[in-house]
């Protein structure tokens, strides 16, 4: 038996036909924001794409960036500060910090 210690939000258990259902995004364009490294979906043993609850907020953000015009070179430099400005922001509340 195979524990998981990720949080449910982090496991991936969606496969690309239920993720493109739920979130509206073809599995072409699944494939494309993977090959441009706008998310990174977890794979099984055998390969396949499983996405998480936390991979289907992603695409919810970077569908948002893309109605609103930005390209993908865009889309993948803020997703990265956006998730550089979280991680600073749980330092600060976190064990050690300084509460805002």
């Amino acid at each position: 038996m195979t524990i998981d210690f990720l949080p449910r939000s982090r496991r991936g258990v969606y496969g690309i036909a239920v993720t493109s259902e739920l979130t509206g995004i073809g599995p072409q364009t699944l494939r494309l924001y993977e090959r441009r490294g706008l998310l990174t979906p977890a794979r099984t043993s055998g390969g396949t794409r499983r996405y998480s609850d936390d991979d289907l907020i992603r695409l919810a953000r970077i569908a948002q960036l893309m109605d609103d015009g930005v390209n993908v070179a865009g889309i993948r430099r803020i997703l990265a500060l956006e998730s550089e400005n979280a991680e600073l922001a749980s330092r600060l509340d976190g064990p050690g910090g300084t509460p805002g």
